[in-house]
C-alpha cells in the first residue's frame, strides 16, 4: 500500500518550490500586463488568465468561504476517520457545493445560466441540429471560419461529442442555460469520487484519502462551474476509474468512457498515457484489461467514423482554424511558459512541492540496481501517486509544446490537473493544513479579483 509520507528534502525544500512557483507566476502577471499594455494581442486581461480583472463579491461568497474553512480545520481529519462509502458521499456533495458557490460568486445568471449561451459557446449550435446524423456526417465541412455555416468557436474546436452532449441535454428536455451549467456542475464534481476511487482499486486507500480533501477545495473548480471542460475531466476520471475497479466489465465501460472522451476533445489522444498508467499499476490481468478497453474504445470509434466523421480529419482541420483565429496573434514565446503559471492558478500552488516529493519518493524506492529492474517492478514500486501524476505531467507538457493550447489552459487542462493532485499523498500530514489553506485561498482570490471567462 502506498504510504502518505515519505523522508525527503528538508521542509525548506518545498518552500523553494513554492518560491519558484510565485516568481513564475509573478512574471508571467508582470510580463503579460506589460505586452497587453504595449498592444500585443494576448487576448486575455488577466495574463496568464483568459479573465479580466473585476474585484467583485456575490451571493456565493459566504458559502464558499463556509466550505473552505470547514475543510482547511477538518478535512484531514475526516479524510482519517470517515468510512469510505461515506468518505465519497461527503466528499461530493462538498465538492458540489464548493463548485457550485465559486460559480454563484459572480452571481446566478451570469455565473451559471448565461455562461454557456453566449455566441462561442455549444448551446449557441443545439438550435441548429436538426438531424444528429447530417450533423455527424457533416461535421468537419463546417470548422474552418469565414463560412456561412461555420460552427461557433468552441464546436468547432471539438470533436461532435461535446456538442453532442448538449444536443442529447435538450433532446430531454434539460435545454437551457441553466440546465447547461448545473450539468457542469454536477458532472464536473464527480472528479472528487472518480480519483480516490482510482487510488484505492490501484492499493492506495490510504492515499486516496490524504488525496481526498485537495480534490474537494480544487481550485480548478472556478472554471468547472460553468465549463464544459468540467464535463470532460469527469469523464476521463471516471473512465480511468472504472479500468482500476471493475475488471474486464469495467474495462469496458472505462474504455467506452474514455473513447468518447476522443470526442469531447482532440487532445484527449494524451489521456493514452493516463490509461496506459493504470493498467500497468493493477495487481492482475493487465493485458486482459488493455485488451477489453482497447476494443471498446475502437467501437466508439467505429460508430463516429460509420456516422460520418473521421477524428483525423477534424484534428487537421482544427489545427487550420485555430490559426485562423486569436492563436494567430498569440506568441508562442510567451504562453509556452506562461501556460504553466496558468495551470498553477487551477490545480493549486500545492502541485510544485507535492510533485517534488512524489519525484524523491520515487527516487528513494527505486529497485536496486536500477538497471535491472523491468519497467512494471519500477512502476510497481513508486505506486499510483507518483506515476500517475507524472503521467499527467507528461501529457501536460506535451500539450504546452505543441503550440495547439495558447491561453486558456486553466480550463482545457482540468482534466489533467485532476490527477496532479495525486502527489499531494505525499505531504506530510502535519503540513496538509496549510496548502489546504493555500488551495482555497486561490482559488478564492482568482473567482474574488477576476471576472473569468470559459
Amino acid at each position: 500500500m502506498t504510504k502518505m509520507t515519505r523522508p525527503g528534502r528538508p521542509r525548506s525544500a518545498d518552500l523553494i518550490v513554492l518560491g519558484a512557483e510565485v516568481a513564475l507566476l509573478g512574471v508571467a502577471v508582470a510580463v503579460g500586463a506589460l505586452l497587453n499594455r504595449q498592444g500585443v494581442r494576448l487576448h486575455a486581461d488577466a495574463a496568464p488568465l483568459y479573465a479580466s480583472w473585476r474585484p467583485h463579491l456575490g451571493p456565493g461568497t459566504p458559502a464558499a468561504l463556509l466550505v473552505a474553512a470547514l475543510f482547511v480545520w477538518r478535512g484531514a481529519r475526516w479524510a482519517t476517520d470517515t468510512s469510505w462509502p461515506r468518505l465519497l458521499a461527503v466528499g461530493y456533495l462538498a465538492s458540489l457545493l464548493w463548485t457550485l458557490s465559486l460559480a454563484l460568486v459572480d452571481g446566478w445568471s451570469a455565473g451559471l445560466t448565461e455562461r454557456l449561451t453566449v455566441q462561442a459557446e455549444y448551446l449557441h449550435e443545439v438550435p441548429r441540429v436538426t438531424d444528429v446524423g447530417i450533423m455527424l456526417s457533416g461535421y468537419a465541412d463546417r470548422i474552418l471560419d469565414f463560412q456561412p455555416d461555420s460552427w461557433s468557436t468552441h464546436a468547432a474546436a471539438h470533436p461532435p461529442g461535446a456538442l453532442l452532449f448538449f444536443v442529447w441535454l435538450e433532446r430531454i428536455g434539460l435545454g437551457g442555460g441553466t440546465a447547461a451549467g448545473l450539468a457542469c456542475v454536477l458532472i464536473g464534481a464527480t472528479v472528487s469520487v472518480s480519483v480516490p476511487a482510482t487510488l484505492r482499486a490501484l492499493g492506495a486507500e490510504d492515499a486516496a484519502r490524504a488525496v481526498w480533501p485537495f480534490l474537494v477545495l480544487f481550485p480548478g473548480a472556478v472554471w468547472v462551474g460553468a465549463s464544459a471542460d468540467g464535463i470532460f475531466a469527469a469523464v476521463v476520471a471516471a473512465g480511468l476509474a472504472l479500468l482500476a475497479v471493475g475488471g474486464r466489465p469495467g474495462a469496458a465501460l472505462g474504455g467506452l468512457l474514455l473513447g468518447f472522451a476522443l470526442y469531447l476533445s482532440y487532445g484527449f489522444v494524451l489521456v493514452g498515457l493516463l490509461a496506459l498508467t493504470v493498467v500497468l499499476l493493477r495487481a492482475r490481468n493487465r493485458l486482459g484489461v488493455l485488451l477489453v478497453a482497447a476494443t471498446a474504445v475502437a467501437a466508439v470509434v467505429a460508430v463516429f467514423t460509420l456516422a460520418g466523421f473521421w477524428w483525423l480529419d477534424g484534428y487537421h482541420l482544427v489545427a487550420r482554424r485555430y490559426y485562423q483565429g486569436w492563436a494567430a496573434d498569440r506568441p508562442y514565446g510567451f504562453w509556452v511558459w506562461a501556460n504553466l503559471a496558468a495551470l498553477l492558478l487551477s490545480a493549486g500552488p500545492v502541485v510544485g512541492p507535492a510533485l517534488r516529493r512524489a519525484v524523491a519518493a520515487a527516487s528513494i524506492r527505486a529497485p536496486q540496481p536500477p538497471l535491472a529492474a523491468t519497467v512494471r517492478q519500477r512502476i510497481a514500486s513508486a505506486g499510483p501517486t507518483v506515476w500517475l501524476p507524472v503521467a499527467a505531467t507528461a501529457a501536460v507538457l506535451a500539450a504546452d509544446l505543441s503550440g495547439l493550447s495558447k491561453a486558456e489552459v486553466e480550463r482545457i487542462w482540468l482534466p489533467f490537473a485532476v490527477w496532479l493532485l495525486a502527489a499531494t499523498a505525499h505531504l506530510p500530514h502535519g503540513h496538509r493544513r496549510w496548502w489546504l489553506a493555500a488551495q482555497a485561498a486561490t482559488a478564492l482570490a482568482v473567482n474574488h479579483l477576476l471576472w473569468t471567462v470559459s
